[in-house]
């Protein structure tokens, strides 16, 4: 009886480093950058690694209206992929290749596709 006790705390001591891991994760993931660029660059997003968008650059030649408005969804779609494979990447590496059950499908039910490689 007191051997699942002891189990049990072990396993709650492992969830509390579990969270406090993932706080730090976090924190990594927000100071991190990525950028998607569309039309051969002419516009550039930068993002964080949890996909928020923190700024636009766009090219002061590209007057086109329409232009604008088709290039700025891609570059917003390849900065937010790249936060995705970021944070799929520091998710492999907080888990430390332990084998947890539906990992891989919960973290591209996050990300939205396919899992890129494992490094």
């Amino acid at each position: 009886m007191f051997k699942g006790l002891g189990n049990m705390a072990s396993m709650l001591r492992q969830a509390q480093q579990m969270g406090g891991k993932m706080e730090e994760m976090t924190a990594q993931l927000k100071s991190r950058r990525v950028t998607g660029a569309a039309g051969g660059g002419m516009v550039e997003v930068e993002a964080n690694g949890l996909g928020e968008v923190l700024q636009v650059r766009i090219e002061p030649a590209l007057t086109d209206r329409e232009m604008i408005e088709d290039l700025l969804p891609a570059a917003v779609n390849q900065a937010a992929a790249k936060a995705k494979a970021l944070h799929m990447e520091m998710m492999r590496e907080l888990t430390g290749g332990m084998d947890l059950p539906g990992l891989d499908d919960m973290i591209s039910q996050l990300g939205g596709g396919d899992l890129p490689p494992a490094n």
